[in-house]
């Protein structure tokens, strides 16, 4: 990059399970709470931000520019601007790059990025038979043409649509995330075996993390209207076993697939936020950077392929900043999926892959899985679609300074065939 871009501080809330109920907190709620907390603690006000940029893939009604309901709600005050972006499951990432790109053109210096999402409130929609017939029946006005309109209506018209369904559901091939996830499954000959067992293992780390309070520096607990407390991911299954997994029943694919609820990321409510800061904004506030981020890519590919998103985006980083996979202190990749990983982590081994989609001579190699999500990732903390990009920077770098790690990727894969890379350093 032409200039430095500093991390300077970050904060999430817990993640929180959705349990067939909408859960306590809205997005806003989230967010706020969060970042409230977050900016308390910095030598800055909040209306001294430049702006604030929050990616959300399923803003309620009421909340649609859920930026700077947000901006307002934590005390920014109405000169800085909020706004939303959103690039599926990467529209934390997508915040956090639209900073940077606007503290690179010097538009901004100091700019509060992140993302969230309350995907147990994913509305339930009528369905356009029902649009229809309400339409119809709204424009009535005798006796006569109510009676004739109410011997149209069916009872499948109360069918609801399950709008998290929708939006899991690629518009282009037609397949739910889960479908696609079966795909590269298969491409690389994954068994259900190893999908339980990276399982099992994500829930394991995620436990032993808790335990030892590596999530505690980035957390910041949350209270409900009723006085309960939510100091902690909550999804998490201390005595997960590849065993227990294999006992359920595969979700997308219920005939010949591997994928089920249990080796794929969780339904999840939550929030991730950070702080980048310009050279300029560091020396003006006397801030204390953390971490800078050093590159980012983005790149496309198949719908029906986007779990190898992370394969796509990271690896011209790595071309271009000259490592390989293990010159890397830790990775971070989003766990939609243990098969989704799983595949990745196979197509940067498999020379034909490497050559005809990322044209490559030669494979780059196993990655080091002891390099790999050391604390858990997604199939055991959850994945709320708008902050996951985020949470996975901000506790890469987290876990680079308690290790004393210099480097470490953050990647991700995109619903609609894409994927997203940062590099980041600690300073």
């Amino acid at each position: 990059m032409k200039q430095a871009i500093y991390i300077i501080d970050g904060a999430r809330t817990p993640f929180l399970k959705a349990r067939n109920a909408p859960g306590p907190f809205a997005a806003a709620d989230l967010a706020t709470a969060a970042g409230a907390a977050l900016l308390a603690r910095q030598p800055f006000r909040p209306d001294q931000l430049d702006e604030v940029i929050l990616g959300c893939a399923s803003p309620s009604p009421d909340e649609v520019n859920i930026g700077r309901v947000v901006a307002l709600r934590m005390g920014c005050g109405l000169n800085v601007p909020g706004w939303t972006v959103m690039r599926n499951c990467a529209s934390g990432m997508q915040a956090i790059d639209s900073a940077i790109n606007n503290i690179l053109a010097g538009r901004s210096a100091l700019v509060l990025a992140g993302g969230v999402d309350a995907l147990s409130r994913a509305p339930l929609l009528f369905s356009d038979a029902m649009v229809r017939w309400l339409s119809g029946w709204y424009q009535t006005k005798t006796v006569g043409q109510k009676f004739a309109a109410l011997r149209q209506f069916k009872l499948g018209y109360l069918a609801p649509v399950i709008g998290i369904m929708k939006g899991l559901t690629d518009p282009i091939v037609g397949q739910l995330m889960g479908q696609t996830a079966e795909n590269i499954a298969f491409k690389f000959g994954i068994n259900r075996r190893r999908m339980d067992e990276f399982s099992a293992r994500s829930h394991q780390r995620v436990s032993a993390a808790q335990k030892a309070g590596h999530f505690a520096q980035e957390i910041i607990p949350l209270i409900d209207e009723k006085g309960n407390v939510y100091a902690e991911d909550d999804g998490v299954r201390h005595d997960s076993t590849a065993d227990g997994l294999a006992k359920l029943k595969p979700f997308f694919d219920k005939k010949y697939g591997y994928v089920t609820a249990g080796n794929s990321s969780q339904i999840t409510d939550g929030a991730a936020w950070l702080i980048l800061a310009s050279e300029e904004a560091v020396q003006k506030y006397g801030l204390k950077p953390i971490g800078k981020i050093v590159d980012t890519q983005w790149a496309g590919l198949a719908p029906d392929q986007m779990g190898l998103g992370p394969v796509h985006a990271s690896t011209p980083i790595l071309q271009r900043q000259g490592l390989g996979l293990n010159d890397l202190d830790t990775w971070e990749i989003n766990e939609a999926f243990a098969a989704q990983v799983l595949a990745c982590i196979e197509a940067w081994k498999d020379p034909a892959y490497c050559k005809e989609h990322l044209g490559l001579d030669a494979p780059l190699g196993e990655l080091d899985q002891n390099k790999l999500n050391v604390d858990g990732g997604a199939v055991a903390l959850g994945h709320p679609v708008g902050a996951s990009g985020a949470r996975i920077v901000l506790h890469a770098l987290h876990h680079l300074r308690r290790t004393g790690g210099k480097r470490a990727m953050a990647t991700i894969c995109i619903g609609g065939g894409q994927g997203g890379a940062m590099l980041v350093e600690t300073v």
